[in-house]
């Protein structure tokens, strides 16, 4: 059982986040892009309740089965496209956010694969993902019917 209700017990900032979330999804980045680094940020930060509900929107979208299967072993997958994986490199560099932050090697697969607009949309989902696993895994947030 989830410990708290956010959305109640703090609505103002709820609300923003989710103007952040309406404006990330509204911008240029890919959908599939989008739902991937969700999925896969969440795995690694270990919030059951958005690997659920990101893996039901991925599929909404149109993402496969199979790729989401691949998705923790994504580097072995011959699954995803250039792009796919500079995101995933870049999102996963950005979660450990270690002492040396994001590499300019993984930053230079960002830039290549990616023009301006989504670069700034892969950032900020990678950044608002991490938010909202940050609340989820403290609060024990609990997917439907689980």
């Amino acid at each position: 059982m989830s410990r708290m209700n956010l959305a109640e017990s703090a609505p103002e900032v709820y609300k923003a986040w989710m103007a952040a979330e309406v404006a990330i999804r509204r911008g240029p980045l890919d959908a599939a892009v989008r739902e991937l680094v969700k999925i896969r940020v969440s795995q690694i930060n270990g919030c059951l309740f958005c690997i659920d509900m990101h893996t039901a929107e991925a599929r909404k979208e149109g993402e496969t089965e199979r790729r989401i299967y691949h998705l923790d072993a994504w580097r072995e997958s011959p699954l995803f496209s250039d792009a796919e994986r500079a995101a995933l490199d870049y999102a996963e560099a950005a979660t450990a956010l270690g002492p040396h932050g994001v590499s300019d090697e993984i930053w230079s697969q960002v830039e290549k694969n990616f023009e301006e607009g989504a670069r700034g949309g892969l950032v900020a989902i990678t950044a608002q993902i991490n938010l909202w696993n940050r609340i989820g895994v403290p609060l024990r947030l609990d997917p439907p019917n689980a």
